[in-house]
């Protein structure tokens, strides 16, 4: 029996296993059923979406950004640092994403320059933006899980508001995610972006704006890190430097378990807003079952194992068929 084409897309599949998941915890406990549990329990994970988007590109040029987590927790603190100085909090919302957005541009420029792998840039970077985001909560008295609060009621209630029956984080994320895919697939920059991955000298030697483009790649990730940071900040009603310490795992996760090659040079926007979800309501459903977080992040890593795992097995796989194939057609000649 012949499948379906659509079903022979990975983002089919994605579809289908999150269906079986929230299926299953219903099955465990009825209240995962309920719609308005569904919708309000990507508050809880869908900051990790919104970086996962962004992180798509950098990894399907080859990179990685380590430092995601370290700008989430920078801009968050950026904004209560303004904020206990005087600065509107609107403002201060500016500013703080213009931070974790110049964070990425140093990134690529550092990678760029160094021609060191973006692996140990971005670790580098993110103990450097971890570091800094201490530093500065440490100057603003902000210790332990207190953090920076009173803020603006407006921008707490932010969180918590609604746009046409769907929380707002999640609203933000369904419109990033139609941003992101027309972005990728639909524009010069997005090709681009998959022409660096599949060959980076190759593709310099056809001009194509390499560094610009890595710039614009690690910038985007940085800013929806910060946009994260902040989203984090209006939810809790406080700022913290340990916003994002969790995040970068499922970030990756989702990334690479959407379909996103861990090498570079192919993956889709789709595959991993749905990878997203998956493994956020993973994370939901196993606490609701009783199963602790830090056993549930264990499984979050444990999956993005045996998906890297998999995916380098199932390309040796196609690999080794080609060349069979080739093989067999030269011998029939």
């Amino acid at each position: 029996m012949k499948l379906h084409p659509a079903l022979k897309r990975w983002e089919s599949v994605l579809a289908l296993l999150l269906i079986a998941e929230i299926l299953v915890f219903g099955a465990i406990n009825p209240v995962f059923l309920q719609p308005s549990m569904l919708l309000y329990a990507t508050s809880d994970f869908i900051h990790v979406g919104i970086t996962a988007l962004a992180l798509t590109l950098v990894i399907i040029t080859g990179g990685i950004d380590l430092s995601l987590g370290s700008v989430m927790g920078l801009s968050a603190i950026t904004l209560g640092i303004l904020w206990v100085g005087g600065v509107d909090i609107w403002m201060a919302a500016v500013a703080a994403l213009a931070v974790g957005t110049l964070g990425g541009v140093f990134n690529a420029v550092a990678i760029h320059l160094s021609k060191v792998n973006p692996l140990v840039i971005t670790l580098g970077t993110g103990f450097l933006f971890g570091g800094a985001a201490l530093v500065l909560s440490g100057l603003a008295g902000a210790t332990g899980y207190e953090g920076i609060s009173n803020f603006d009621p407006a921008f707490v209630n932010l969180a918590n508001l609604e746009v046409f029956g769907l929380p707002l984080p999640f609203a933000l994320f369904l419109v990033l995610t139609v941003g992101f895919m027309a972005l990728l697939h639909r524009t010069r920059f997005g090709r681009y972006v998959y022409l660096i991955g599949q060959n980076p000298r190759a593709a310099a030697y056809a001009g194509t704006p390499v560094f610009r483009t890595l710039v614009v790649a690690y910038a985007l990730t940085s800013l929806m890190a910060a946009l994260s940071g902040l989203i984090l900040a209006s939810y809790f009603g406080s700022a913290r430097s340990d916003f994002g310490s969790t995040a970068l795992m499922p970030a990756i996760t989702a990334v690479v378990l959407g379909g996103t090659s861990i090498y570079g040079g192919s993956g889709t926007i789709l595959g991993t807003a749905l990878a997203a979800l998956l493994v956020g309501y993973l994370q939901t459903g196993l606490q609701l079952v009783g199963v602790s977080s830090h056993v549930s992040s264990a499984l979050s890593g444990g999956l993005l194992v045996i998906v890297v795992a998999l995916r380098s097995l199932s390309e040796m796989g196609r690999v080794w068929f080609q060349h069979r194939r080739v093989l067999r057609n030269v011998a029939a000649e």
